[in-house]
């Protein structure tokens, strides 16, 4: 099994439960607190100091940290003010002595969730894991049992992508409109369907429209609908999107491609929470979530007058960026053997995965299409491999980048020399004097160099012999 297979597989076979990271000096507490809270049904990462704690978070980002407040080197509220720096969304528990209770009230001020002087009930405890849980991640009416089912579009083991998705599940279980930030094909629709998955929309429609593929001819019609005979060739009526998507989401991908006079009747929409189709004298009232996403800068379009400043703060409420896919190279091996095993089926082929210098080169790479472009790389290797492993000279092709050869020094030297021997016995036409010559080198020498590289110049006399016949016609 290959890199991507493994990390695939163990991506897959994680379980669901919530994760916990637990944080304290004292072996037997740590040993004590993860059985009761394994019992309990949840994962848990143990762990002795904040430093251990904090390149867990950058591997495993956890669901919940419980930590003491007393550790070594780097105290409990350092590792909080850490946390909330790096993964604001992450609830934190406080397991606190006596002595440190005014250091605790005074962190949950700045934020931590709650705290728990030591000792404490186990039930106690649970109630407030439970609490933190459910406050920090809501679950949606439509996940049910699984808790990933929301994201399971999503292939990713990152850091970065983690902490955006954490912010999208809490942001999916209100209803304010969310801007999604991201380079062109970084997966910004995939977020919108996420965010509309974890949602208690989730039963309802989830519409899309690129307002930067529609003329704006037709851009109105398409979003507010028309009746009919509202203009030439509205042969019957036509509800639009928004109508289409009440009760759900409405996800308008490039909102920052929308000219001027269709962003004013958006925000009208917005404001008034109706829809008055083309040609029609009456609103018909609408509700929708909108998910927004662009690539470009609406601060800047904003500034430029392109972009109208109102409907910018309705759309930007809550603001999620992606990272592009050079920003989350480890989800590379992951995404390239989710999509084999898709594109497998497709062109009826058996791929186990990537050849390991296959697999580098893909990790390597700069993908400024980020995982669309992937996504067209792993394809063309699928289309045109005809063993089970994708072979780097493939990769290689579909990457358009020349192939680069590195050479060890005494590699180097040796063609160097090679390729030298070769010039100047084609110069002289084999005559090992004249070439003894040019090269500044006796004969015997000269010779040595011959041997070593395999050379004879006999080989050079007969090329040039058969060189004369071609263009003579003598012998």
């Amino acid at each position: 099994m290959n890199l991507a297979q493994r990390a695939d597989v163990a991506n897959r076979d994680a379980p669901e439960s919530p994760r916990l990271l637990l944080v304290d000096d004292d072996p037997d507490l740590l040993r004590l607190l993860s059985m009761r809270l394994r019992a309990s049904g949840y994962q848990v990462d143990a762990v002795s100091s904040a430093e251990a704690a904090l390149a867990h978070l950058a591997v495993r980002p956890p669901d919940l940290v419980l930590s003491d407040v007393r550790l070594p080197g780097r105290d409990g509220l350092a590792l909080f003010d850490e946390i909330r720096r790096t993964h604001p969304g992450l609830p934190v528990i406080l397991l606190t002595a006596h002595g440190s209770i005014p250091d605790a009230v005074d962190a949950t001020a700045r934020g931590v969730f709650g705290y728990l002087t030591k000792p404490f009930d186990s039930r106690v405890l649970l109630d407030k894991v439970r609490r933190a849980l459910d406050v920090s991640a809501p679950r949606a009416l439509n996940v049910g049992e699984n808790s990933q089912a929301w994201r399971a579009e999503i292939v990713s083991r990152s850091a970065c992508m983690n902490e955006v998705l954490e912010e999208a599940r809490m942001v999916a279980a209100g209803d304010a409109s969310v801007l999604i930030r991201g380079a062109s094909g970084s997966g910004k629709e995939l977020l919108a369907r996420a965010i509309h998955r974890a949602s208690v929309r989730a039963n309802q429609p989830f519409v899309a429209i690129n307002c930067g593929a529609i003329p704006e001819a037709l851009l109105e019609s398409e979003l507010f609908g028309h009746v009919k005979g509202a203009f030439t060739g509205a042969s019957t009526a036509h509800d639009g999107l928004f109508l289409s998507a009440d009760g759900g989401t409405l996800f308008l991908d490039e909102i920052g491609d929308m000219p001027l006079p269709l962003q004013v009747k958006l925000l009208r929409v917005l404001q008034e929470r109706a829809v008055r189709p083309v040609g029609a004298t009456r609103a018909r009232p609408v509700d929708v979530r909108i998910i927004s996403a662009t690539h470009r800068d609406l601060d800047a379009a904003m500034h430029e007058g392109s972009f109208r400043e109102d409907l910018y703060y309705r759309l930007n409420v809550v603001r999620l960026t992606l990272p592009s896919l050079d920003a989350r190279r480890e989800d590379i091996p992951l995404l390239a053997g989710h999509f084999i095993r898709s594109l497998s089926e497709k062109y009826g082929k058996t791929i186990h995965g990537f050849a390991p210098e296959a697999l580098e080169m893909l990790v390597a790479a700069a993908w400024p299409g980020n995982v669309r472009q992937l996504y067209n790389v792993v394809e063309q290797v699928c289309a045109l491999t005809t063993t089970p492993l994708i072979a780097a000279t493939l990769v290689q092709r579909a990457l358009r980048t020349p192939a680069v050869e590195v050479l060890t020094y005494a590699e180097a030297r040796q063609r160097f020399e090679r390729e030298y021997l070769t010039q100047v016995l084609k110069l002289t036409g084999g005559n090992v004097t004249d070439a003894a010559r040019l090269a500044d080198r006796n004969r015997t020498e000269f010779y040595r160099l011959l041997q070593r590289h395999t050379l004879t110049p006999a080989m050079f006399r007969l090329a040039d012999d058969a060189d004369v016949v071609a263009a003579t016609g003598r012998p």
